[in-house]
C-alpha cells in the first residue's frame, strides 16, 4: 500500500474514535446533570419531610405553602392558556 492510503485509512479511525469519543463525553455530561438535579430533589423531600413531622406552627406554614403552590398553578395555567389564544 502506498503511503498516502496508509494516511488516509489512519485518518478516518481517528476521526472515528474522535466522534466516539464526543459522544462519551456528552452522555457523561448528561449524566452528571441529572445527578445534580436527583440531588437537589432528594434535598428537598428530605426538609420538606422533616417540617412536615415538626411541631403544629410548621403545619399551619406547611398548609400555607400548599394553597400559595396551587393558587399559583392556577395563576400559571390562567396565563398561559391566554397567551395562547
Amino acid at each position: 500500500q502506498s503511503p498516502g492510503a496508509v494516511e488516509e485509512i489512519l485518518d478516518r479511525e481517528n476521526k472515528r474514535m474522535t466522534d466516539s469519543l464526543a459522544s462519551k463525553v456528552t452522555r457523561l455530561k448528561s449524566d452528571s446533570d441529572f445527578t445534580s438535579v436527583t440531588g437537589l430533589l432528594t434535598g428537598s423531600v428530605k426538609r420538606f419531610s422533616t417540617m412536615a413531622r415538626s411541631g403544629r406552627d410548621n403545619r399551619k406554614l406547611l398548609c400555607g405553602m400548599a394553597m400559595g403552590l396551587i393558587v399559583a398553578f392556577f395563576i400559571l395555567s390562567y396565563f398561559l392558556s391566554r397567551a395562547r389564544t
